[in-house]
């Protein structure tokens, strides 16, 4: 079948809107029919080689999503055609090694994400006759999509299939970064560097946790007054203030907690998160930077030993999709967790190039790609 897409091409080209064939699905795996689209920042950083490793070109974009479920292939026993589903940006087997010891979100088929392929290694679309694979096995800025049903969760038919796509990565990311990784406790300082996509949901992950203080860090002062609505108390434009700011909340201890969620992960914000942290605390770095091979953790080890500071890294915040996502809807519909206010703007699969710019320029905090099944 024929599906409209937004691809990249190359490393540093732009987004382009394209036609690509796709296949039936074969083997454990299930066509969906894509409703919505997040666009998270890491499909930027993919556009500039930012993959971590083996990345190939052409890629369809596009690593979160929510849908339905038209066809399943042989051996498919977790989904019919009709479900409504939520692809989530990392694919659980259920029996690899990490999947079975509590670490699904490191599930052996994660060596494909940088490439797209599934799980067998071979792709599902071409482009005038080039294999092509979607980013983190999924590419959700095409409006079908095949995808191994260990990328898929199921979720009820009222559930609103916007909201739906937010939680594919960004709001299990930003809120895990909090609970699980930050290990928030009642009464904690929290910081939380970068209002996006995921930062906005580690403030909300932070003061569901009992944060006594909830610091929101961003340079532009709108996303700054946004995270009030959900949770912080207190905002800064930069960590040197935030860093101030926690210090006197904490009667001169320091954060408890310092969640670094940026755009592109620097040097000079990993230095300024450390001095922002305090004794005994936990600095958790979720951004990534726009190139694998980025040097962006330099940080003075003294002040790691001697303040018994733990640096911690966050995939999807520390949550297992299968879990996690419908717990999170779940708070979602108990009105515990807020999702519709986060989606600031909505785009076509034509205006990706667009929505990334305004991402860039701190116009948004969540947006979403609707796609056309009208036309």
């Amino acid at each position: 079948m024929k599906v409209q897409a937004s691809v990249l091409t190359a490393p540093l080209a732009d987004w382009t809107t394209a036609t690509l064939e796709v296949e039936a699905p074969r083997a454990e795996e299930v066509l969906v029919r894509v409703r919505y689209a997040g666009l998270c920042r890491s499909d930027e950083h993919r556009r500039h080689g930012g993959t971590g490793t083996g990345g190939r070109y052409p890629l369809i974009g596009g690593h979160e999503g929510s849908g339905v479920v038209e066809a399943v292939g042989p051996g498919v026993t977790r989904f019919a055609p009709g479900d409504h589903v939520i692809l989530s940006v990392l694919p659980q087997c259920g029996v690899c090694r990490y999947c079975t010891s509590g670490r699904s979100r490191m599930c052996d088929y994660t060596a494909h994400v940088p490439t797209g392929a599934m799980p067998d290694g071979t792709f599902r679309a071409s482009l005038d006759g080039e294999p092509l694979g979607g980013f983190c096995m999924l590419g959700t800025f095409a409006d079908h999509v095949v995808v191994s049903q260990a990328s898929c969760v199921k979720i009820p038919e009222w559930f609103p299939m916007d909201v739906a796509a937010l939680l594919s990565c960004g709001v299990p990311t930003g809120w895990g970064s909090a609970e699980y990784v930050g290990e928030v406790q009642a009464g904690d300082t929290v910081i939380v560097a970068g209002i996006g996509g995921v930062g906005i949901n580690a403030v909300q992950g932070a003061a569901f946790k009992g944060a006594s203080h909830v610091v929101a860090v961003d340079p532009v002062e709108w996303k700054r007054e946004f995270a009030r609505s959900v949770g912080a108390t207190h905002t800064a434009a930069n960590l040197e203030e935030a860093g101030e700011l926690g210090r006197h909340l904490s009667r001169g201890s320091g954060a408890d907690v310092v969640i670094v969620t940026v755009g592109v992960l620097r040097p000079e914000i990993t230095l300024g998160a450390l001095e922002a942290t305090g004794k005994g605390a936990r600095l958790v770095l979720t951004a990534t930077a726009d190139e694998a091979s980025d040097v962006n953790l330099r940080l003075p080890g003294n002040r790691v030993t001697f303040f018994d500071v733990s640096v911690r890294g966050a995939l999807l915040g520390g949550c297992n999709a299968h879990y996690d996502i419908p717990r999170l809807a779940r708070l979602y519909e108990e009105g515990r967790l807020k999702l519709d206010e986060l989606i600031t703007q909505r785009y076509t699969v034509d205006g990706i190039a667009r929505a990334y710019a305004d991402v860039r320029d701190g116009k948004v905090i969540r947006a979403l790609v609707e796609h056309d099944h009208e036309g």
